[in-house]
């Protein structure tokens, strides 16, 4: 991702004026530019992609549906807590310059016509920095909201800690943090959009604690600033070092939204967290049937039956159908989510948050890649400490918000480099198993592919467990078990018989519920059929699930794995 943050072309640039009225100069690549076409073009420049920062106002017009907005808290007044000199007159003269009261506006609006509370920071306010007033009104805005079950999206833009107000301005970072616990933990959703820059105080609180953290391209997102980094322990920072696109590869962000496209962006995220009682929420329209088609029975009744080998060669086949088909092709509007919140976004766990035919779910899979430089990328399917880390994050998000977890997993096992015991491992795996036996919405795991020791098993703790036809699920691999207890790797194709791993032996076993057909091949061909089944059966799954409650669900699932 290196090569991204040299050109830099989409990092927000500060407005430079010409002495035509109706020109405007880009400062990223000094183009004059016609100022209607900039703001047509929702303040990015044209020529280059630069964004340009944007002020309240045209910010509200942009995410906010027309006339939809609010104010609330205008009427707080700005003191001077340390008696700081000029402290009032600098308030004053950005008053006059902004025809703003502080550095926050706060009320309540409607995106699509979903309503929300908005709140807005303004770099041109004293650099959108944080003082009491503007601690106050986020934190009074959440409380509000909280009150009205309305969610909460924030523009951050800011300098952190206003430096006039010294240590009342850093209790604003407990204060707004403390108020938005509170929102969430009444069940609501908080999403913070990060713009250029955000840095400081706000960034060690309000715009860290997101459901979901959205941020602008190229945006300068970080605790010390560049400057402050550089003058404190002379350490000079490399070309794209907190970048938006640098927050996301390390897991700090969930998305990298152009601004043309966020007010859907957001339309779609506060749809999707529209609370509604049970799992079966699917729209009426759907009596939803399946039937293979004619081809897929023809290819069902000419398919063989696999060896146990056969099924462990047939399960690690590249062109077999990935994770990420079957979210595709099963839901609907897949929005992917970045993250574990502490080191990395690790690309071999998938997740997110979609539509089965209007009931939103949380999804996850294993993605092994499509090519090799994919699968270089995704380290072949195989997650590290991250990957499970962002899972769990994902399905506790979808626990607070009462929605079901469907876990696709093909992976030969965890990561078991140096890189993935130094992040701990084995705590990641564990902490996967602990938390997953005690979720309280219903959780579906499909093995699709590889099913490898507890790399897989740390996905794989569900209500119900079900297998594709010829995929595998074991302790470990055919050649590991033949090293262990026969001390020869080449015996794998004898392990794979004796070790009782294909889904007919599982099924058997009763360590999974449901064999899933393959028509044949889980190719390509029949990944419409195969999708079709799947989503049938899931509808089946959730409409059982709607008839219990959440702590029922829990003791079911702890039930289910007490009884092995």
């Amino acid at each position: 991702m290196a090569s991204i943050f040299k050109k830099r072309k989409n990092a927000p640039v500060k407005e430079k004026e010409t002495e035509n009225p109706n020109l405007i100069v880009c400062p990223s690549c000094k183009n004059d530019l016609d100022k209607s076409k900039v703001v047509e073009n929702k303040y990015v420049c044209y020529e280059c992609g630069s964004y340009f920062r944007v002020r309240t106002s045209n910010r509200i017009k942009m995410v906010a549906d027309a006339k939809s907005f609010t104010p609330w808290f205008d009427e707080m007044e700005s003191k001077n807590p340390l008696d700081f000199p000029d402290y009032h007159e600098k308030i004053e003269a950005a008053q006059e310059k902004t025809g703003l009261r502080e550095g926050v506006t706060v009320g309540e609006a409607k995106i699509y016509g979903e309503p929300v509370a908005l709140g807005i920071c303004d770099a041109r306010f004293l650099m959108g920095s944080m003082g009491h007033v503007v601690g106050e009104k986020i934190a009074s805005a959440v409380e509000k909201a909280t009150a009205l079950r309305l969610p909460v999206v924030l523009f951050c833009c800011s300098g952190g800690a206003r430096m006039q107000e010294g240590i009342i301005s850093l209790m604003q970072m407990a204060k707004t943090s403390a108020a938005l616990k509170k929102h969430s933990d009444a069940g609501l959703l908080y999403i913070p959009v990060l713009t250029d820059p955000t840095t400081g105080g706000v960034t060690a609180s309000f715009a860290m604690l997101g459901d979901i953290i959205l941020a602008e391209p190229g945006a300068l997102i970080g605790f010390a600033g560049p400057r402050v980094i550089e003058q404190t322990i002379g350490q000079k920072l490399p070309e794209g070092f907190q970048r938006a696109e640098f927050q996301l590869e390390h897991g700090f962000a969930d998305a990298i939204v152009e601004r043309k496209d966020l007010k859907k962006t957001l339309y779609k995220l506060l749809k999707m967290h529209t609370v509604k009682e049970g799992y079966a929420n699917f729209m009426p329209a759907t009596d939803f049937k399946f039937e293979p088609s004619e081809l897929m029975k023809e290819r069902s009744a000419k398919s063989k039956s696999f060896s146990a080998w056969e099924k462990v060669k047939a399960a690690r086949n590249t062109s077999r159908l990935a994770s990420v088909d079957y979210i595709e092709e099963i839901f609907d509007g897949f929005i992917e989510l970045h993250g574990d919140r502490c080191y990395r976004d690790d690309p071999a766990v998938v997740g997110g948050i979609a539509n089965l035919d209007g009931q939103p779910v949380t999804v996850i899979g294993v993605h092994k890649g499509r090519d090799l430089k994919d699968c270089v990328n995704r380290n072949y399917g195989m997650p590290s400490p991250e990957g499970y880390r962002k899972a769990l994050r994902l399905m506790k998000q979808a626990e607070k918000f009462h929605r079901p977890v469907i876990t696709f997993v093909n992976t030969s096992g965890a990561f078991c480099g140096m890189e993935a015991e130094e992040c701990g491992q084995g705590e990641a795996i564990a902490r996967n198993l602990y938390e997953m036996s005690d979720l309280k919405v219903p959780v579906l795991c499909l093995m699709i592919g590889e099913g490898g020791s507890g790399g897989a098993l740390a996905l794989a703790v569900g209500n119900e467990v079900w297998m594709m036809e010829n995929a595998t699920y074991s302790i470990l691999s055919p050649e590991g078990f033949a090293s262990i207890l026969w001390k020869d790797g080449k015996r794998a194709k004898e392990a794979a018989e004796v070790m009782k791993i294909t889904a007919q032996d599982l099924y058997r076993l009763k360590v999974i519920e449901k064999i899933i057909p393959e028509f044949g091949k889980a190719d390509q061909d029949s990944l419409h059929d195969i999708s079709m089944f799947i989503k049938y059966h899931i509808r089946e799954f959730l409409e059982q699930s709607g008839k219990m409650s959440g702590t029922e669900l829990a003791e079911a699932r702890y039930q289910r794995f007490r009884a092995f």
